[in-house]
């Protein structure tokens, strides 16, 4: 972080501090009729040792001012002054620990933190001991000096996020690389991007990265590679994987890998007489947080919220289920804006808990630590530790998606019967065959690791080693549906109930929504624990702009909070700009979201409100076809009166087709050529006066 949290130094400070209005100087001259009591001489003299002394004051202060070391990248406790460089030197690091391999990440969602956590555990076999990093908490100026150590390779797992950007982690190494011309001559690197192909911005960090690098000097040791989540990023990366490791042995003259063997990241301790009050029960970083919350709520601290609302919005006929939840926030120092996100954090269905408790043979309530056997790296416990096996499985761990391939590999070896230990075996191998296998076994019949443990009887792992396999539990994100002049002291979110059956014949729910549907006002309160993610999603700042929303399904979520908000300011006698909703969902009886509350808005003239019912006609209609029909109104918004677009739900067909309709619109009413036109909404993008708000 920029040095913002550092009240220790303004205190180190001198504080003589007021030589200019000194009183001394302000009587210098006395009444007219003495004698002058300094000569010109005296007073040049005194000037001249004021000015002296001034000099040696400011720069001094400079220099202390500059002195809280090279910039840091971690953030520190506001408590405490910045920690020595040494702390977080991940230079040092390698040193004292004979490492010549430093695998960082960016990561969101934990997926590009345990693709580096994967690689740097494989550097042991190429005789390169490898460290895993967090460039949040490195100095990562650092990198300069990498070259000091023999044969180091720094690679780079980094995701893209939202619209192009780098992960919360990972923004200050980006900020440093934009706006640094460090000389990185001698760092050999690779970089491998995670990213989506149905968005825009595709893997831009990644591919940013490898570029950036290069052109300060530094070599590039094998080819970037491109993770695409949208189609099977886990195929991406071990593909990427099989060629970068002889890439390497080749550029330092390694003689080939070693032998492949499984070595455990975390030892275990099972404890017997721990207090209650030192074990965790669901916390994420300070024990005991959920019974004295306090602000500020974030990831790792959130806020427990009441929930006191909780209704079904679709009609009895449907058999779907939509929620509508309002959460009160009053007591929590939160405050949010219309088109800002909600994290959730769920927890996973007891049932599914007791399940693996019953296939491993193990007692869920012995309280456990697993310590990282790497005591250089930063973290040391996989989740927050100690807790019993039944809390890790409910809060901490991710039971319910499809398991990568390093963990059938890990499985593999407690298979006891031949057929299954070769099954798992194949399903985590690189060749034709094995990726086939895993795609149908896994990906295409949809099992989690309960059906994997239900389906091999013979698969019995300790439970302390799947513990540290298993990727963590993570947050999910709802767009925020309303807004907080309206509503001040609650949040609502639209949230659709997963739940669809696989090809063997088992049913899946989602995790958060299945749990937020058993969450009900009750007393006492039915609590959840959320946090606020600020977005880029907003209102233009005057009410006279004219908008057009296109959200079908609950991409009418944020839309709700606009609307509301431009109705709350129409009230107020401001005068506000066309506002235009383009909704669409199957059946106007059955899931026409928030339909009364439209209907009312249409009435008071807040709202043009244009719907499609795919399903109510031989034919399906969508909004995409109604904005076709309407260039029109379209060009007339965005083109004649600089009026904002915003795009919210699918990000696949939906967010694609609109893109490609606006262009057409432009092209035609504007009389543009195709690229004129591309760029003409290429500005309305940087402008905020495109957004989307999509997903995959």
């Amino acid at each position: 972080m920029h040095n913002m949290d550092l009240p220790t130094v303004d205190a180190s400070q001198p504080k003589a501090i007021r030589m200019a209005g000194s009183p001394m100087l302000e009587n210098e001259s006395g009444p007219e009729d003495e004698q002058p009591f300094l000569s010109i001489t005296d007073i040049m003299l005194i000037l001249g040792i004021l000015l002296a002394m001034m000099f040696v004051y400011v720069r001094s202060r400079m220099r202390r001012e500059a002195a809280p070391a090279p910039k840091s990248y971690s953030i520190q406790p506001t408590s405490f002054a910045v920690a020595p460089s040494s702390e977080n030197s991940f230079i040092k690091k390698l040193k004292t620990s004979g490492r010549s391999l430093v695998v960082f990440y960016g990561s969101q969602t934990g997926t590009a933190e345990e693709f580096a956590g994967r690689l740097a555990k494989e550097g042991i076999r190429y005789k390169m001991k490898g460290m895993v990093a967090d460039p949040e908490e490195c100095n990562m100026e650092e990198l300069v000096h990498l070259k000091t150590i023999p044969n180091s390779l720094a690679v780079f797992c980094l995701a893209t996020y939202g619209e192009g950007d780098p992960t919360d982690n990972a923004m200050e190494f980006i900020d440093w690389l934009k706006n640094g011309d460090a000389d990185l001559t001698e760092l050999n690197y690779a970089v491998f991007g995670l990213g989506n192909k149905t968005y825009e911005h595709y893997n831009e960090v990644g591919i940013y990265v490898d570029h950036r690098l290069e052109q300060l000097g530094a070599t590039r040791v094998f080819e970037l590679g491109l993770g695409d989540d949208d189609a099977n990023i886990e195929d991406d990366f071990i593909t990427w994987k099989d060629k970068f490791w002889p890439a390497v042995c080749e550029f330092f003259g390694i003689e080939g890998a070693g032998e492949d063997v499984s070595i455990r990241q975390y030892k275990l301790t099972e404890h017997v007489d721990m207090p209650a009050e030192r074990i965790y029960t669901g916390e994420f970083a300070r024990l005991h947080s959920f019974k004295n919350q306090r602000p500020p709520y974030d990831a790792k601290n959130p806020f427990l919220a009441p929930v006191i609302v909780n209704r079904e919005l679709h009609g009895p006929t449907s058999e779907r289920s939509c929620m509508h939840i309002e959460f009160y926030i009053e007591d929590s120092k939160i405050r949010y804006d219309a088109g800002d996100h909600l994290a959730v954090y769920p927890v996973n269905n007891a049932k599914l808990v007791n399940k693996i408790g019953e296939q491993c043979g193990a007692n869920l309530d012995i309280v456990f630590t697993l310590t990282n056997t790497d005591e250089e790296s930063t973290k040391k416990h996989p989740f927050p530790c100690p807790c019993t096996y039944r809390t890790a499985l409910t809060y901490y761990l991710d039971i319910t998606s499809n398991p990568r391939t390093h963990i059938l590999k890990e499985l593999a070896e407690y298979a006891t019967d031949p057929a299954d230990k070769e099954k798992l075996k194949l399903m985590a191998s690189t060749t034709a065959e094995g990726k086939a296998a895993y795609q149908q076994w896994i990906i295409q019949e949809n099992r989690n690791i309960v059906h994997i443990l239900e389906d091999i009887p013979s698969l019995k792992p300790p439970l302390d080693h799947l513990c540290e396999i298993l990727p963590r539990l993570q947050c999910r994100y709802y767009s925020i549906s309303s807004s907080p002049k309206l509503h001040p002291t609650t949040i609502h979110i639209t949230a659709v109930v997963v739940e669809y059956k696989t090809p063997t014949g088992r049913i899946n729910r989602g995790v958060t929504t299945s749990w937020l549907k058993e969450k009900h006002p009750s007393d006492p309160p039915c609590l959840v624990p959320i946090f606020l993610r600020k977005s880029q999603f907003r209102l233009p700042t005057r009410p006279n702009i004219p908008i057009i929303m296109v959200g079908p399904g609950t991409g009418l979520a944020p839309f709700r909070g606009f609307i509301q908000e431009r109705d709350f300011a129409r009230k107020e006698g401001k005068e506000v700009g066309d506002t235009i909703l383009y909704f669409g969902c199957r059946k106007s009886q059955e899931d026409f979201l928030y339909r009364d509350e439209l209907e009312e808005y249409v009435k008071n003239g807040t709202l043009t409100l244009h719907t499609a019912f795919s399903r109510e006609q031989s034919h399906k209609v969508y909004v995409t076809h109604l904005l076709e029909k309407n260039k029109e109104e379209i060009w007339h918004v965005i083109g004649e009166q600089n009026g904002h677009i915003y795009v919210c739900g699918d990000a696949r067909n939906m967010a694609r087709d609109v893109h490609n309709i606006l262009l057409k619109v432009v092209m035609e009413r504007g009389n543009m050529s195709e690229l004129d036109a591309a760029n003409y909404i290429k500005k309305m993008e940087s402008q905020k006066r495109y957004s989307s708000d999509v997903w995959s």
